[in-house]
């Protein structure tokens, strides 16, 4: 079994499914027009990864092989209707703009990915945590992605978020470019294809970077000594 410490870091960034594993790209692709809505969307998205890991973990061993996927799938329903009507109650103007793509987190692979093989092999506080934390590293994912695109698109960030908070929260938008005319390829499917590229690039740069070091010193270590 993975510690807590590995759940956190293959959640966050080792095996993060938005730029690592590349799951959920509809969502990842057509919701991060602005940095609230791809943030919604990915906080709804944790919820439901770690209740379903919660709720299959204590079952798994008595739900026969044959059945598992539809009885998965059937608890992954449950509660993405649940978290869907919530939404339609509460932030109702919110729940408008993400629209289908929240119930369209029954058919996102990566829920039912991590259900298959972390919940179904593993108790129950584990399992909730890595439900949690791979959807909060595709939260993060969302909600960069959806600024990167909101700055250039609009010159905007935090654009919608009356959406959720109330006409009071209008004032919390910030102008970072004013006068701004817009950049339309940001906002259009183009620009997602082109910002996720990005931020998998300067993830891999990073990880390049972090491991030079490390080849170097081993490269070293080689070398015969004279």
């Amino acid at each position: 079994m993975a510690t807590y410490q590995e759940i956190v870091e293959n959640g966050l960034w080792k095996q993060n499914p938005g730029v690592v594993q590349l799951l959920g790209l509809c969502p990842t692709l057509a919701v991060t027009t602005s940095m609230v809505n791809g943030f919604s969307l990915g906080l709804a998205t944790a919820v439901v990864m770690s209740l379903s890991n919660a709720s299959v973990s204590p079952v798994r061993r008595w739900i026969p092989k044959e059945i598992r996927n539809p009885v998965f799938i059937l608890i992954i329903a449950a509660l993405v209707t649940a978290i869907d009507l919530s939404m339609n109650a509460f932030v109702h103007p919110l729940h408008i703009v993400l629209g289908i793509f929240i119930p369209l987190i029954v058919t996102n692979c990566i829920v039912l990915a991590r259900v298959e093989s972390f919940a179904a092999k593993n108790p129950t506080l584990p399992s909730a945590l890595d439900g949690f934390m791979m959807g909060l590293g595709l939260t993060g994912v969302l909600t960069l992605l959806g600024g990167i695109r909101e700055l250039v698109g609009k010159g905007t960030l935090l654009s919608g978020i009356d959406l959720a908070l109330g006409p009071e929260a209008k004032a919390w938008v910030i102008h970072v470019i004013p006068d701004y005319h817009g950049f339309l390829l940001a906002i259009l499917p183009p620009g997602a294809f082109i910002g996720l590229g990005c931020l998998i690039a300067s993830k891999n740069w990073l990880e390049l970077r972090k491991n030079k070091p490390a080849a170097t010193a081993h490269t070293a270590s080689l070398k015969p000594s004279h």
